[in-house]
Order: structure tokens, then sequence, then C-alpha cells
């Protein structure tokens, strides 16, 4: 990866996204400081940055032009990553496609669960801004599954240490991180 692009994103997400209190986690967990990510993925800067990041990462984990056919997860967290990859592929020239997961199947229209191009039969990246427990990245992974996708990895911008990547491989799926807490500075929270 680009090292200037990674320490540029480390200091964005350090300004941006890091919040200092006490915080209730998704998980239920208490942390003495939050990663408000969505401040860091939809910023003018660091959102294209993390797209060019993201897809450094996935391309030197062996998912490089050609292997990967979309990218997303579960909303909303996932949609602005899913986004900035997108763009970001393109503007290298390679097509890759984005998409949405909902938490569940609209109950109307066309009754879907996945939005934006199919990925039936296509090779997909889940994605995730942070994951504590990995419950969102199963849950999309599950989804895409579902639909027909072939999986090949979950990648999130940052991992917060909490055993989602242990989960997370359970499911027989690759992890990637391109952001770690030592990065931030921040210790992980028990």
């Amino acid at each position: 990866m680009n090292d200037s692009h990674i320490k540029r994103l480390i200091e964005l997400v350090s300004e941006l996204a890091i919040q200092r209190g006490e915080f209730t986690l998704a998980s239920g967990r208490t942390s003495s400081y939050y990663v408000d990510m969505r401040r860091a993925t939809l910023h003018h800067e660091a959102g294209p940055l993390i797209g060019h990041v993201m897809l450094d990462m996935l391309e030197e984990a062996g998912f490089g032009a050609g292997e990967v056919d979309a990218v997303g997860g579960l909303t909303m967290g996932a949609d602005p990553v899913a986004a900035a990859i997108m763009h970001a592929a393109a503007s290298r020239g390679l097509d890759i496609d984005a998409f949405v997961v909902r938490k569940e199947a609209k109950d109307h229209g066309m009754k879907r669960q996945i939005e934006g191009p199919s990925i039936e039969g296509r090779n997909v990246v889940i994605l995730e801004d942070t994951s504590t427990t990995g419950g969102s990245p199963i849950q999309a992974l599950e989804a895409a599954r579902n639909a027909g996708a072939n999986v090949l990895a979950v990648a999130v911008v940052v991992d917060r240490a909490t055993g989602a990547k242990e989960k997370i491989e359970a499911h027989g799926i690759p992890y990637f991180a391109a952001l770690h807490l030592e990065d931030l500075g921040l210790e992980p929270q028990v």
C-alpha cells in the first residue's frame, strides 16, 4: 500500500472519527472511545482516500484487477466504503460495482435484500467501515451467498481487535483491515 496514503488516512481518521468519552457499542460493550467512521468515510478527502487504500489492500492480498466484480456490505457503514472503492477502481480503469445489503428484504416493490447490480455468480468482497463483533459483515456475507455470489473476502477500514477477524475467518473467508487500533494510538477495549 502507498505509505503516504496510509499515513494521511491515519491522520484523517484520528482527527475526524475518534471520539472520546463513554460509549455503548452495538455489541453492548462500553468503550472510552468511539470510532465514528462515517465522519471519515463521508469526508471530502478521507472518503476518496479510503477507496484507494482499500483497493490497494485488496490488490496486495491477491484480489487484483479482474478478480473482484463488486464490493458492498450491510447498510449503512459499508455504503460509503463501497462507493469509494467503486470510484477508486474506475479512476484506475477497473470495473468494480458496488452493492448495498439491507438488514432484511423489502416487503414491497422488488422485495430485494441486495440493491445495485446483480451479484449472482460474481466475485464479491464484503465491506465494513469498522468491525466490533463481526455481526454486520457476517450478515452481509450470508445474504451475498444466498444471492448466489462468490464471497472472496471481508475487508474493513478499521479493525477494533474485538474478535471480528476470528468470527469471520470461521466462516471460511479471509479478513483484511486497512487500519488497526495501534495505528490510531488506541488500546483494545475488553
